[in-house]
This record gives C-alpha cells, sequence and structure tokens, in this order.
C-alpha cells in the first residue's frame, strides 16, 4: 500500500504561482511513477502531469507545458507540482497518483493504483 497526501493548495491571484506537493507513504516510494491530475467543477478529471521514476521523464498535458514543473525528491518521498503563471481555468482541485507501471496513455487516470485525496487551487482575483 502506498498512501498519498497532497498539500500546497489555496486561493492565488491569476498570474501567480504556487507549489504542491505530494508525500509518500508505504511501500517504497522511488519504484513508483508519479502523476498529477485535476478535476475542476462540473468537469471530467484531466490529466496535469507526470515523471517516471526509471529515467525521471516528464509528461505535461499541452494546457500546462512552459507552466508547470513537476518534479520529485526520493529521500522524502515527495513528489511536486510547481505551478506558474497561473489563469483562472487552472482552479480545481488537484490529485496526486502513483502507478507502478507506467501506461502508454497518461490521460487514462484509471490506470493508476493509489491517489491522494487532492488539494484546492482557486484562481482568482
Amino acid at each position: 500500500q502506498v498512501q498519498l497526501v497532497e498539500s500546497g493548495g489555496g486561493l492565488v491571484q491569476p498570474g501567480g504561482s504556487l507549489r504542491l506537493s505530494c508525500a509518500a507513504s508505504g511501500r517504497t516510494f522511488s519504484n513508483y511513477n508519479m502523476a498529477w491530475f485535476r478535476q475542476a467543477p462540473g468537469k471530467k478529471r484531466e490529466f496535469v502531469s507526470a515523471i517516471t521514476w526509471i529515467y525521471g521523464a516528464r509528461i505535461y498535458a499541452d494546457s500546462v507545458k512552459g507552466r508547470f514543473t513537476i518534479s520529485r525528491d526520493p529521500s522524502k518521498n515527495t513528489a511536486y507540482l510547481q505551478m506558474n503563471s497561473l489563469k483562472p481555468e487552472d482552479t480545481a482541485d488537484y490529485y496526486c497518483a502513483a502507478v507502478i507501471t507506467a501506461p502508454s496513455d497518461w490521460s487514462n487516470g484509471a490506470a493508476m493504483d493509489y491517489w491522494g485525496k487532492g488539494t484546492l487551487v482557486t484562481v482568482s482575483s
């Protein structure tokens, strides 16, 4: 079992920045591929970003490329999502997820093995 706990959400003005954290406990964190998803009110969950464990490859949704950066610190069992140049359309609950085998299609959230409970990000003036 892997437990994931997100933190770092909050209210930020458009153009601002936030860094989300995902603290993992349980099995060996470094063997898991990590991902972030989000779900806005009334919308379907969507993939945001992922980082693979073996090569540290980073994958981003087109909507966040150039603005968000995913990273991980195995020594702290923590993954991060640095979000810059935030827009009102980035407002959503953000969820951390972990999976042993990286899926061919990261947009398929059903492939994830573990999920956190989410942290709310609100971008508004």
